[in-house]
This record gives C-alpha cells, structure tokens and sequence, in this order.
C-alpha cells in the first residue's frame, strides 16, 4: 500500500518543508484547516500512535513547541493548536501531528502565500 508521507520523505512526492531533521520533516497541509496548517511528520512509517517510539514523540512536540512562537509571530496568529488525530479521524494513516494556528478562523491565502511569509 502506498503511503503520501512517506513518499514526501522520499521526494517522489511534491510538498512545501518548512522543518527537517534526521527523524522527521515540517510541510504545510495541502488542504489546510486554518492559515499555516502544518504537518509534522516521522520519516519512518509509524501508522499511528500506537506504533510510534515515545522518544520520537517527545522530540516532535519539543519542535512542535519551537515552531509554534516562529508560525505565530510570523503569520500574526494569537493561537496554537496542536493535535494529532487517531482511528477513523487520522486520514492518512502515517503518524502525523497537526500544527494549527487561529484553528478557528478559515483560510484567506493560499498554501504558497503562507508558505512564502513562513520562509
């Protein structure tokens, strides 16, 4: 079965990174809740929560917790959400937490207009 994340690590997939390390990589949502809709995700397949190295879990949210003061000042947001999602929720079934600013306003650009005031 093909996985989209794990084609993204690859490169075989287009996306937008605005974070990478050796264990995991930043992109924005292709179909975003809110402006500034991230995804972080592991570079290994983990599909959900249940599966995945705590360890790994702590690193995400120690750089969930150093990126959200960069999106928020940068985009001019107040909030952050952070979220994973897990059975029927979890849409694409390769671990990924959710980086959410302003969750409850709706979009008002475009995926490369945010991508474009994040870099």
């Amino acid at each position: 079965m093909s996985c989209i994340f794990c084609e993204i690590v690859k490169g075989t997939s287009p996306s937008r990174k605005v974070y990478e390390d050796d264990l995991i990589l930043g992109i924005m949502d292709i179909d975003p809740y809110c402006d500034g809709h991230i995804l972080l995700i592991p570079k290994k397949h983990y599909t959900d929560m249940m599966e995945l190295d705590e360890s790994l879990l702590t690193h995400m949210n120690k750089v969930a917790k150093e990126l959200t003061p960069k999106i928020m000042n940068k985009l001019g947001k107040v909030s952050m959400t952070v979220s994973y999602n897990y059975g029927e929720k979890q849409k694409v079934k390769h671990f990924h937490l959710h980086l959410l600013p302003n969750i409850d306003d709706n979009p008002t650009k475009s995926v490369e207009e945010i991508y474009n005031l994040l870099n």
